[in-house]
């Protein structure tokens, strides 16, 4: 078994020179200032949030967002809501996008819903994490509940597990699918009777909750918490019919 580093500053500012690293998984880090020069870089796969990427001398990163954008016009929608109809528009797509997802999955085996593609999270574990988003950014900060953390939810891998079991979430949960569709579907009806009474005045309404314990303490309008509800949606929708595309293809191979 290859060695693991969980939760570590151990290579902050480390410099490797003349090493080998194939084979490298890097999950969930900080890669802030990362610098590879001279380096054999094949069958490389980045994923994650680009900012000011140059790949030799190159800023990669407009090319990356405007062909995210092309390939997923939902992402853009989302960025572009201003006026409650955009917001109601935005959701009705993002629900006819995981109805397809959930069709698609309805022809593969059961267990490819509970299946990790290149160690990311599976559709079930992925469903989870979203009732954690409505949770935080929906009934936490816009409908100001101070407990609304469903048992099956799943929080980001960066927040502290004891936090997270304080919050009444069991993250060795091992539900049933139909247990956690029951919970996503409550939480994506909570967030359709959100933005089926949304005005304008509400949109601009500062909240005054934050999302969990241990987030920051910053002002945040409900305009801005229902686009994080969304942008969680659309991003992690990309990221599951990407390893959709994996489950199918092993199946018809």
């Amino acid at each position: 078994m290859p060695e693991e580093y969980t939760n570590t500053t151990t290579f902050r500012g480390a410099r490797f020179v003349a090493s080998d690293l194939s084979g490298v998984t890097i999950h969930d880090c900080d890669l802030s200032g990362l610098k590879v020069t001279d380096a054999l870089l094949h069958d490389v796969r980045i994923s994650g949030e680009l900012e000011r990427v140059r790949v030799n001398d190159v800023d990669v990163t407009g090319f990356v967002e405007a062909e995210l954008d092309r390939r997923h016009p939902e992402r853009v929608q989302v960025r572009s809501m201003r006026t409650p109809d955009e917001h109601r528009a935005a959701w009705t797509v993002i629900e006819g996008l995981w109805e397809a997802v959930l069709a698609r999955y309805d022809r593969l085996p059961a267990a490819a819903r509970e299946e990790r593609v290149d160690g990311e999270w599976s559709l079930i574990e992925t469903l989870r994490h979203l009732v954690f988003a409505t949770d935080a950014w929906a009934s936490r900060t816009v409908l100001d509940e101070p407990m609304p953390y469903h048992p099956l939810g799943l929080t980001h891998t960066f927040y502290p597990r004891e936090d997270a079991l304080a919050l009444g979430i069991d993250l060795d949960a091992r539900p049933t699918f139909d247990e956690v569709l029951e919970a996503r579907r409550g939480r994506a009806a909570l967030v359709r009777r959100l933005v089926d009474g949304l005005t304008d005045a509400e949109l601009q309404r500062v909240c005054t909750r934050s999302p969990a314990p241990g987030y920051p303490e910053e002002t945040r309008t409900v305009a801005r918490c229902l686009r994080v509800v969304m942008k969680e949606e659309v991003e992690h929708h990309r990221y599951i019919v990407r390893d959709l595309a994996v489950l199918e293809a092993r199946l018809d191979s």
